[in-house]
């Protein structure tokens, strides 16, 4: 058997000659070749009435294969499409986080100080596509093949977890792991989606090593519940791999148990009360309020799993290596951020130029100067009535911005995107990972988070 090693978090498996693969799923390289997946991104949508699924992943893949290939797992067929290949550059700039700012002028002798920072399916066809191994056993059937971008992939059914290790390895694909979690997801009948990946369209290290990203991927298939496939990732998993969610459903969604972000949010949220001006933006003092009483329960146990709070810094693994799930952005789309995508809303607040019209020449003319600090003044006094609290602003290229209409169709008015990161230890990765509300005992979260949080008074 060939040997993987891989970070990621999801469902699939990975085969082939080489070493490497995509999120959601397992990769397979050839003996004496690895593969390694520090990180992933992925972009989740969920419609429970429907019961339709869909995520986007893109890991992060180093190994020094020329090939490698894929195996994601899903509950049904799915419908495979290619996403832009900077999807998750659009997202991750549309959920850049807000600041707020006063204006001031650069001109006054003693400029006033801002509000201070903030911690922050094609249907099955016929018996054609029927194949088996070479050995008697129970048909490995191919229900569709494709070509999603640049991408050949092929969605197979197989009964057993030998068949399906003879049909890869008939196809000249090299698996790298055991049959039991491979017959976890045939148990429970899932499908199997088989791609493999050219290693020359990634960057080449000095070492000859491989570098780089495959080209997002979108999986849609409908799903009694949503479900991650996570455990079949554990293959290749040598110590842990981070992963950065991106989750669009009806309601604000979370990971359940100990992998709940409630364990940094809670602290995050209590150390930032009290020091912001108009008091914890996005319904946050609510959210508070309404699990007072379970909030010294909350603080308890986060402390029993050895997580520690600190402002202003990211969370540290615990003696066991563990590191609590972060929030990073969530908020219920309006009509507004729509607008906003298409380039018909504004990207940002801007805090007004008190300044304008005047020069430092205007401050230093002793027949101007009076009437020019007097005029700024009443500029400054006039923003203050109007934003007394400050304007929400945010900085990124133009052209990043302009490129956000990519994500037109993709985010939807009224659906709740939460952005949360999670690294996951192996020992985390023994079961598929269930998303679900965010929610404590009879109290869902409606909390958003779409600015900075200050961490010390103003």
């Amino acid at each position: 058997m060939s040997r993987v090693r891989m970070q990621l978090l999801t469902g699939a498996a990975i085969l082939l000659a080489g070493a490497r693969a995509d999120a959601a799923c397992c990769y397979f390289s050839a003996k004496n070749v690895d593969i390694l997946q520090p990180s992933q991104k992925v972009f989740i949508a969920w419609n429970p009435e429907t019961r339709l699924e869909s995520f986007t992943v893109q890991p992060r893949f180093e190994g020094n294969a020329m090939d490698f290939g894929m195996v994601i797992p899903t509950p049904s067929q799915p419908k495979l499409h290619e996403m832009p290949r900077d999807f998750f550059k659009h997202l991750a700039v549309c959920t850049i986080l807000k600041k707020r700012e006063f204006a001031r002028s650069r001109l006054l002798p003693a400029p006033r100080r801002g509000l201070p920072g903030s911690s922050k399916v094609k249907a099955l066809k016929g018996l054609e596509n029927i194949q088996t191994t070479s050995r008697v056993r129970p048909p490995v059937v191919v229900l569709e093949t494709g070509v999603v971008g640049s991408l050949d992939y092929k969605i197979i059914a197989a009964d057993r977890a030998d068949d399906l290790f003879g049909w890869l390895k008939d196809n000249k694909y090299h698996y790298a792991g055991d049959e039991a979690t491979l017959n976890h997801y045939i148990q429970k009948k899932w499908l199997f989606t088989v791609m493999k990946i050219d290693t020359m369209q990634m960057k080449k290290n000095k070492d000859g090593s491989f570098l780089g990203e495959v080209t997002p991927t979108r999986f849609q298939f409908s799903s009694e519940e949503l479900v991650y496939p996570l455990k079949i990732t554990q293959i290749s998993v040598k110590d842990r791999t981070e992963a950065l969610f991106y989750v669009q459903a009806p309601q604000k969604m979370d990971l359940p148990g100990d992998m709940s972000y409630q364990y940094n949010w809670v602290p995050m949220l209590q150390a930032a009360s009290g020091c912001t001006p108009g008091g914890l933006p996005g319904r946050s003092a609510d959210w508070l309020k309404a699990i007072d009483d379970q909030i010294p329960a909350i603080l308890k146990r986060g402390r029993e799993l050895g997580f520690a709070f600190t402002a202003g810094r990211r969370p540290q693994p615990t003696p066991n290596g563990r590191i609590p799930t972060t929030m990073e952005w969530s908020r219920r789309l309006t009509a507004t951020d729509i607008r906003m995508l298409q380039g018909q809303a504004p990207y940002t607040e801007v805090v007004p130029n008190v300044d304008e019209g005047f020069t430092r020449a205007d401050i230093n003319d002793p027949q101007k100067r009076d009437a020019v600090i007097k005029a700024i003044h009443a500029r400054l006094a006039r923003s203050r009535q109007d934003r007394p609290i400050g304007y929400l602003v945010r900085h990124a290229p133009a052209d990043d911005v302009k490129n956000l209409r990519h994500l037109a169709g993709h985010l939807l008015e009224g659906q709740v995107i939460t952005k949360f990161r999670k690294t996951f230890t192996r020992d985390e990765m023994n079961e598929d990972l269930h998303i679900v509300p965010a929610r404590r005992g009879q109290h869902q979260d409606a909390s958003e988070y779409e600015e900075m949080l200050p961490t010390s008074p103003p």
